[in-house]
């Protein structure tokens, strides 16, 4: 075990655990009503304990022990392993914790889809199903040596993803897609975010975050981790400058909101590219990326018709996808590795996602009733309220 590598790993588990909690928090609260501000950090809170703890309990296992198309049983509730246990050039207990942080995420990032409409039973019931059945596979398929990494179905080269464009953003964007699909659109969708600024400090966190996401995927202290966190922030840099001449393009001004979209959208887009692209690529990934998303986010909600509430699909889904076929481009990857992995991807999402929505509606609540919906989910589902009702 190598401790600057170590000690490099445990900063970057604490920084992409921030991402979630409370970056994302802070982002997606932002941008609903006032209303509904409390619901979505209840939400994220909670979705982040249960996939820490069903993790630990099966997830890890699965998804980092040998096996084609899964893992083995030997790792459930780490049996076996203590803090002497390496795995490479890292304590596995620390590899174990870094892994966790990233399946706390994906799941997290699909709320997005329905905030402000879809039962708190029916969010842990669902997330946690969807953990276990369509992450831990993916997870396992690209990076646990399954059958979609190096000498896989794709031959010597398997699918590229860095950091988690197909296993994290893909993944999290299908789901929010037809998650939203199915549930139906708000009652009311004319009423702005509440708070650009805790979007804009949220979207920050995320921006800080990224770098132990991205540059801790290279599970070393090393010179890739070093390219990889540059390509990271000159992306989302890219990206923040497009989105917004893009929107000043069309509308005749810049929104805050727009402008921190579009560092999403670009580290988003760079995810899956970050350990294999140099400086200027990244800078051509996150300027596309900025324009893309943003009319992505307009395909999805005007010409689809589909309520996805905080752009989910149309910023992480299509910025995921799109840095995954860049990988391609710029020659760090096969054609049909990365197209293959994320057809493979695709299809195995859609059809899971879209059998446990059925599953879990007839198990639980799906959505709120018309009254809660109207008055919030803060007060009338956790009973607390952290802005008065007219807001």
């Amino acid at each position: 075990m190598n401790p600057a590598d170590t000690a490099f790993i445990l900063i970057a588990t604490a920084l992409v655990l921030f991402m979630t909690l409370p970056g994302l928090a802070m982002f997606y609260g932002g941008l609903v009503r006032a209303r509904n501000v409390l619901s979505v950090f209840t939400q994220t809170f909670a979705i982040a304990a249960l996939m820490s703890v069903l993790w630990l309990a099966i997830g890890y296992s699965l998804a980092f022990t040998p096996g084609p198309w899964i893992g083995d049983l030997s790792r459930v509730m780490l049996l076996g392993l203590d803090a002497n246990t390496a795995k490479g050039n890292l304590p596995e207990i620390l590899f174990f914790a870094y892994q966790m942080t990233f399946a706390v995420i994906t799941p997290a990032l699909i709320l997005g889809a329905w905030v402000e409409r879809a039962g708190f039973a029916f969010t842990l019931l669902f997330t946690g199903l969807w953990m276990v059945l369509v992450y831990v596979p993916v997870a396992h398929w690209i990076w646990g040596g399954g059958f979609l990494s190096d000498g896989g179905i794709f031959g010597e080269t398997g699918v590229r993803d860095f950091a988690g464009g197909i296993v994290v953003h893909e993944t999290a964007g299908l789901a929010a897609l037809i998650v939203a699909a199915l549930l139906g659109p708000r009652r009311s969708k004319t009423t702005p975010p509440h708070s650009p600024g805790m979007v804009m400090i949220g979207a920050g966190m995320l921006w800080v975050g990224w770098f132990g996401f991205n540059g801790g995927s290279a599970l070393a202290a090393n010179g890739q981790a070093a390219m990889a966190i540059t390509v990271t922030h000159l992306s989302a840099a890219a990206a923040t400058l497009s989105w917004a001449l893009w929107e000043r393009i069309k509308f005749g001004r810049v929104s805050t909101i727009g402008v921190v979209t579009g560092t999403v959208a670009g580290l988003a887009s760079i995810t899956p590219a970050s350990g294999y692209v140099t400086p200027w690529e990244a800078l051509v990934i996150g300027a596309v990326a900025g324009v893309l998303c943003q009319e992505a986010v307009i395909v999805v909600k005007q010409r689809w018709k589909i309520d996805d509430t905080l752009d989910v699909f149309g910023v992480h889904g299509v910025g995921g996808i799109f840095g995954t076929v860049m990988v391609a481009v710029f020659g760090a990857g096969t054609w049909a590795a990365q197209l293959g992995g994320l057809v493979v991807v695709g299809l195995w999402t859609a059809a899971v996602t879209f059998a446990l929505v059925k599953l879990c509606a007839a198990l639980t609540r799906f959505r709120v009733d018309a009254e809660t919906e109207v008055n919030g989910l803060d007060l009338s589902v956790h009973g607390e309220r952290a802005y008065e009702m007219n807001s």
